[in-house]
């Protein structure tokens, strides 16, 4: 009797579990009668993901907890911030989708790169960017100086797009983008647009990211910028209506002109040929390239030196022709220069993309995305799938990971991790306890039964049928 009462019990116990779990998961897919709704990816270049908690962002704050903050993102290797635009709007490491800094050469071309001349479609043909993409899903697109923008990428642009300008103001470009996603009346609004804006990033070179007046001052410019932009969504009666996407590049670490590397202390320059400088340095040598790399790799303790083949493949950074037979990585905070003793940068970046100060954030709002809810860590090649997966479109092959930005999602199926882990552990205390208490049951259960029957013979010892 009582081991069924135990396995009733057990049952009960665990279809209690489960139907609990079942109500963790969220939501269904679901696409409006119009499709889904149109997203908006803003990139404020060198946003630091601590900025967040060390300065007040009221505006990027009451965004945020409308829907979801990412606290800080893995970034690509090399942390500069072509690299890691093309990444956003591709989901591929460097490695694969060939814009491996901001100066580049091929030797297959015999060509060279340089942020400031980049409109050569050859280097940017190893991939295809979400604006042209989506355009075979018969999408509008919108490219606002992001890198690449006005670029004939496999000999398409984007629907709309502007080459980079400096001197356009934030309001203007903001203007330019709500004014496409719109539309005139007689057509379809842009589906899809990528917003660039060049702060904090020149406010972090110029003071560094640990000058608290200045970086006050220029994040709190950011965070007005962010209030505009919510401003003119509402006016253009898009917000609320279009999934947002808030990022960053790359973070920003301070630099001292204590912390110089000089390289010709270490090698001639007559042996080799500089590609890229710091803080992640290029070369390619004019000898033998063992000698030269055995006079680089002792040159200073706070640089390491990797030959090509020897890039760790954590950085997904040695297989593509672009990268040159000897890369130099400086440590974080220290500056790699020729000669002298001339810091150009307080603030710099391009290190290790494992160092917490090299992380960007996200943050996200609109129809798609849950509200109030936040994620630890991602990494950025994870936007692109995402992005896709909210317009439907059928991305190109990727280095990014759906799962992890699943939970991000309002719509989708999910399980919140925090919860079903404080769901195991209590059903787990529950059948230990169940267990303990039927063990301690079923240790008194036969000792009862000995006293009945002993109680009883006892009483019969006088009973003539006993005798």
């Amino acid at each position: 009797m009582l081991g069924r009462v135990k396995r009733m019990l057990l049952v009960g116990t665990l279809l209690g579990f489960l139907f609990v779990l079942a109500a963790v998961v969220s939501g269904t897919d679901e696409v409006g009668p119009t499709g889904p709704p149109p997203l908006l990816l803003v990139s404020f270049d060198g946003f630091r993901a601590d900025y967040l908690k060390r300065f007040p962002m009221p505006n990027l704050k009451s965004l945020y907890s409308q829907g979801v903050l990412v606290e800080q993102m893995t970034n690509v290797f090399v942390t500069k911030t072509f690299p890691n635009h093309y990444s956003l709007v591709t989901g591929l490491y460097a490695e694969s989708h060939g814009i491996m800094a901001s100066n580049m050469y091929d030797p297959d071309t015999n060509k060279h790169f340089h942020i400031s001349n980049n409109t050569d479609p050859s280097w940017w043909n190893e991939a295809e960017p979400l604006w042209i993409t989506a355009l075979d899903s018969g999408y509008k697109t919108a490219a606002m100086m992001w890198p690449g923008s006005d670029v004939l990428i496999h000999n398409r642009t984007a629907t709309h797009y502007f080459s980079y300008n400096p001197h356009m103001t934030f309001r203007e470009r903001v203007g330019n983008v709500t004014k496409w996603m719109k539309g005139d009346g007689k057509e379809e609004g842009v589906k899809f647009a990528a917003l660039y804006w060049e702060q904090p990033d020149i406010t972090g070179h110029r003071y560094g990211p640990e000058n608290t007046t200045m970086m006050s001052q220029g994040l709190k410019e950011v965070d007005d910028d962010i209030g505009l932009l919510i401003s003119e969504l509402k006016m253009a009666g898009l917000w609320g209506q279009i999934n947002v996407i808030i990022t960053s590049d790359h973070g920003m670490t301070q630099c001292s002109p204590d912390r110089l590397i000089q390289l010709d202390k270490c090698l001639g320059p007559d042996n080799y040929t500089l590609v890229d400088l710091t803080p992640v340095a290029a070369l390619i040598p004019k000898q033998n390239t063992t000698a030269v790399f055995n006079l680089l790799k002792n040159c200073h303790s706070h640089m390491t030196a990797y030959l090509k083949e020897s890039i760790p493949e954590r950085l997904h950074y040695r297989n593509n022709h672009r990268v040159q037979p000897i890369i130099l990585v400086a440590d974080e905070g220290w500056t790699i220069v020729q000669t002298g003793n001339v810091l150009h940068r307080l603030g710099d970046h391009g290190y290790d993309n494992s160092l917490p100060s090299m992380h960007p954030f996200l943050a996200a709002v609109g129809p798609s995305f849950r509200q109030g809810y936040r994620i630890g860590s991602i990494e950025t090649v994870d936007i692109y799938p995402l992005m896709c997966h909210l317009l439907s479109v059928n991305g190109r092959p990727n280095n990014g990971t759906l799962s992890h930005t699943r939970c991000m999602m309002a719509g989708e199926k999910c399980w919140d991790v925090p919860l079903v882990v404080g769901l195991v552990v209590g059903v787990l205390l529950l059948l230990s306890s169940v267990t303990v208490l039927f063990r301690f049951l079923g240790r008194r259960r036969p000792q009862s039964i000995r006293d009945f029957q002993r109680l009883n013979i006892d009483d019969d010892d006088d009973d003539p049928l006993l005798e």
